[in-house]
């Protein structure tokens, strides 16, 4: 699932790939939110990103998607 993650006075925004579910990315942004210092996410890679919860512009959770493996028309 891929994340994309804006933070403030920073131009560019975080994006990866997370193997987490939108419901534990979600409550993970809601705990940071409402009162945790930081939000601690991993990647697909088992990185760990961690954001200051107080320059959190704004997270955004892409839809789970299967990915496409073959020919085909669209």
């Amino acid at each position: 699932m891929e994340v994309r993650i804006g933070v403030q006075n920073v131009a560019r925004e975080l994006v990866f790939e997370s193997a987490q579910t939108s419901e534990e990315i979600t409550a993970a942004v809601t705990e940071a939110l409402s009162g945790g210092a930081v939000l601690r996410l991993v990647d697909e890679k088992g990185r760990l990103v961690v954001v200051p919860s107080a320059s959190l512009g704004y997270v955004d959770i892409g839809a789970s998607e299967v990915r496409k493996v073959g020919f085909g028309l669209s």
